[in-house]
Order: C-alpha cells, then structure tokens, then sequence
C-alpha cells in the first residue's frame, strides 16, 4: 500500500487529512480559516434577510408593530459606510426579505407576477438607497426619506401601484397611526424610517442626532392628536352583511347562484330597524344588466322588507371582454337609486396590462378573460340615510380613494369587498389595516363587508369596534381580527354585524393636503444630506 506523505504542502487523502490547498507555504493547515472567512462572507445576507423579516413580522396579519423600527435600524446598520454597491445589493435583500413573504397573496393571482413585482419594488428601493450618503449624520437625514420615496414608488407606480405590504400598516393598531390624520399613511411610513434611525444614532451614542429623530417622530405624533378630525352630524344603524363560504375560491369554482343565496338568508339575520345594510362586492353576478334580473326584483324586495337602503356589490357582463363592478344602492321603496363603479381596479385581477405581449407569453392561461371597466364618479352614492362613500375592495388601499369620497361630502366610508379568492389570511388583515388608516386619514367611519371575511367596523380613530353578531346557527369558524386582535370576526361563516355608528361631516388636514408634502420634504431631505455630507467631507479633509 502506498505510503501516505505528511511532509508540508504536499497533498494527503482520507478523513481528515489537509490537502496541499490546505496547507500554507509555513505547513499551517489553513481550512479552519478559510471556513471562518466563508461565513463572514454569509454574515452580511443573513443580517440583510434578518432585517427584511423583522420588518414583515411587524406587518399583519403577524402584526408586532415595534418589530418594524427594529428592521430599520438593522437596515441603516448595513448601509453604514458602505460604497454605492454595496448600499445597492444590501438594500435590495432586506427588501426582498420584506416583501417576498408579506406578498404572498400575489402567488395566487399570478405565479410569475408574484416574482416579478417583488424582485421589482425591492429594486426601487435599492435604486434610492444609491442616493442617500454612506456616512452619518448625512445616512440618517436621507434614509428615511429614500424609504418613503420608495413606497410611494411601489404605490404608485406600475400600473397604478400595489400598496400593500407597507411600514404604515404596521402602525395601524399602535399609537403612530394616529399620524395619518396629520400626514397621510405614508407620512406614517417616513415616521417609521426616522424612528429607525434614531435607534441606529443612539445605538452609536450620537444622542443629539438621535434624540432630534426621535423628537421629529414624537412632535408629528402629539400634532396628529390635536388636528382636525371631523365632527358627528347624527347616529346611523348599519348592518353589514356576510354571506360565509369557503375560501380560495374563484369565479372558475363557485356558483354565483349559491353566493347569491346566502347572502339573502343571512340579510334574514338583521335584527331591525336599521339605517343601512352593506353588501360585500360582486356578490351578485348577472351576465348583462341587473335591471329586470331575478336578482334585481329580490333585492327590491329585500329593501322593501327591511325599509332601509340596501347597497350591493354586483357584477354586470358587457359582452366577452368587458364587465362592471359596482355598487348599487336598492332604496327603502324598492327603486334602484345611486350606483359608483369602481375605478382602480386589481392589475392581473380585474384587468391586464399589455394584454397582447401578456396573452402572446402567457397563452392566456391563469389571466382573466375579461378587463373590468372603469369608473369615472366621485367615490360617493347618495341614499335616504346620506351620502356613503365608497372605495371597493382593493380601493381602500389607496389613500386618495377615501380622499375622493370624502371631498365630495361622504359622511361614512363603505368598503364593500371579496377576498374569497386569496390564499391564507395576508390580504384580508392587511385590508383591515387599511380601513383603519383610512378612518383615520378621513376622520370617517368605515364598514367593511367581506362574503367570508373579514367583515369589521372601524371607529375614526382607526378602532375596530365591538358589534352585535348575529350569526347562522353551526358557524363556529372564528379568526381573530388584527387591528385590535379582537375575536368577532368570522372567516367562512355566515354573519351579520349590526351597530350604531356616526355619521360626520368635516376635514382632515390629511385629506386637505395629499402626499405633496411628505413628497416634497423627503426630496428636500436626500439633497440636504448630500450638502450635508460634502461639509462633513471639507470640514475633516476627506
């Protein structure tokens, strides 16, 4: 057998024995080092991923809200004296690592969208944060604006923007919520970011810096408090109504009979008088126009029988490439009244961009058929019982949708809504989320109706209120509601929640002014702390 050498630098076999790539010129055996330097090299995208998690365990529906300036600061931490590369590849992990698994729902609706969307709006991201300066305190000025800039990036823009998955929603059961009555959800996203960074100053014992952020982040908050909310002009009874099924369904799957159906047996569940009664969206399907349908007369009756204004999610077809999604309010008497078409509608949902390129890659499998057609009213329908805004379904996670409802004189903000066919429960917690941020942008109520969940009412200062259920005998299937992880919403089950609301009248300084200013301010931002850096750099020689 053939003697094995172990003679330095020459090269040995079996277990254990280091090999001459091992082994250095002085005969140390070198692998040792070699595995340190390999996870050193892992250290940096596991702190990248690490980062990203944290902030989409503070998003719902997991919803640890103080997790989310935790990932912030993880995130300033990385970027620390970095070149612009570095700042670019490292800010694009944490953002997938954000985004990836808090927008999961999207797999559902489109496997290769889903890729797509994420790996992009984490793109954005790290695009700006090539704008904000390597070193403190110039870093902290301009991360936070560079964060915000990137989710009014993915908000907007493409195809008119998917806000979901955002800083503000992790606020939306915490104090910082509040905020948006001040400035917007994304001001509460800019306050998030500057809260991060205050605990990167701190962490690096640079009080003055830290504590100005935290200041910023305090004073917009106690301002928030004392700003315009609106003010009650009288009571409103209101019944919201779900109609209960299984979830993950679709129109390929589900009878439109049978949702009709359980929507009017649970209508037989409202306790009356009642003001109002909300049906969730597109839960009546005809294939022309409702009026004169079977649906149309059974509606009629059920306004008439109950005596107040009924408002229905329904679905008119318009030939094969075109369909309606609307609102349509059945008046005390039985007359159909007012009825609002929704105008921003689901991307690779309710219609397809660039359809030809998308159907000539795709064959048209797993993309609608049909493009809904959009609105062009203010978001209000007019009743006996007032003027009800409405912002349906993916509406309510557009802040100048409840802004429309509200500059033209909604006194409640209705959210009719299906999220039947979405996985797991991401869409419908961060929805309630949403309503909630919306209430509070408006200074309005908001009732949403889902066909199987969730279904709430949320209170003008975000609160998502106790009702009175009524629900079908058997419906045990119970989730918790994430905005104030009360347990009286229902996924699958049939239900209806009653309560008396206010109806309001006024402004919110968030409506009256948008998101130009936040915009502005954090443009302002990015190229003061470039001024800001380049005084460092003379000031110390660099």
């Amino acid at each position: 057998m053939a003697r094995i050498s172990e003679e330095p630098g020459t090269a040995r076999t079996g277990t254990g024995v280091p090999t001459d790539t091992d082994l250095g010129r002085d005969g140390l055996d070198r692998a040792p080092s070699r595995t340190r330097g390999r996870l050193r090299r892992l250290k940096t995208p596991a702190l990248c991923i690490l980062s990203g998690l944290t902030i989409c365990l503070s998003i719902p529906p997991f919803g640890w809200w103080p997790l989310a300036f935790v990932g912030i600061f993880g995130w300033d931490r990385l970027l620390a004296d970095q070149p612009w590369s570095r700042r670019f590849g490292r800010t694009w992990l944490v953002a997938a690592a954000w985004l990836l698994p808090s927008m999961l729902w999207m797999f559902d609706l489109t496997q290769p969208g889903y890729i797509i969307a994420c790996a992009s709006y984490a793109g954005f991201f790290a695009t700006l944060a090539v704008l904000v300066p390597p070193h403190r305190p110039a870093r902290w000025v301009a991360l936070p604006a560079a964060i915000t800039l990137g989710e009014l990036w993915r908000w907007s823009w493409p195809f008119e923007g998917v806000p979901l998955a955002t800083l503000a929603m992790s606020q939306a059961a915490a104090p910082l919520a509040q905020a948006a009555r001040l400035a917007n959800a994304i001001g509460v996203s800019a306050l998030v970011a500057i809260g991060g960074v205050a605990l990167s100053a701190l962490y690096e014992r640079r009080y003055r810096a830290g504590g100005v952020a935290a200041a910023v982040v305090l004073a917009v908050y106690l301002l928030s408090l004392t700003a315009p909310r609106g003010h009650d002009t009288g009571p409103l009874r209101i019944a919201v109504v779900q109609g209960g099924g299984m979830q993950r369904t679709g129109i390929g799957n589900t009878d439109p009979d049978a949702v009709f159906r359980r929507h009017l047996e649970a209508s037989n569940l409202i306790v009356g008088p009642v003001d109002l009664v909300v049906w969730p969206e597109n839960v009546v399907e005809v294939a022309g126009k409702i009026p004169g349908t079977t649906e149309d007369r059974q509606l009629s009756a059920l306004a008439k029988r109950l005596g107040a204004p009924v408002i229905v999610g329904v679905t008119e077809g318009e030939g094969m490439t075109a369909f309606h999604n609307s609102a349509i309010v059945y008046m005390p008497d039985g007359a159909r009244g007012d009825r609002f078409e929704k105008v921003t509608r689901v991307p690779f949902g309710e219609w397809v961009p660039l359809r030809p390129l998308i159907e000539a890659v795709a064959s048209g499998a797993g993309i609608p058929a049909r493009d809904a057609v959009p609105g062009t009213n203010p978001a209000v329908v007019h009743t006996s019982s007032g003027t009800m805004g409405v912002a349906v379904s993916w509406e309510i996670f557009f802040t100048d949708r409840g802004a429309d409802a509200t500059k033209h004189g909604a006194e409640v903000l209705l959210n009719p809504t299906n999220g039947s066919s979405y996985w797991l429960n991401e869409v419908q917690t961060q929805q309630v989320a949403s309503s909630a941020l919306r209430a509070i942008e408006t200074g309005r109520w908001v009732a949403q109706s889902a066909p199987t969940g969730f279904s709430t009412i949320v209170a003008p200062d975000g609160t998502v209120i106790d009702c009175d259920i009524t629900t079908a005998p058997g419906n045990t299937h119970r989730a918790r509601c994430q905005s104030d992880n009360s347990e009286h919403d229902r996924v699958s089950g049939q239900a209806v929640l009653q309560s008396t609301i206010m109806r309001r009248e006024g402004t919110t300084i968030a409506v009256a002014v948008g998101v130009w200013p936040v915009l502005i301010a954090s443009i302002a931002a990015i190229a003061g702390a470039w001024l800001l850096d380049r005084r460092r750099q003379g000031s110390t020689g660099d």
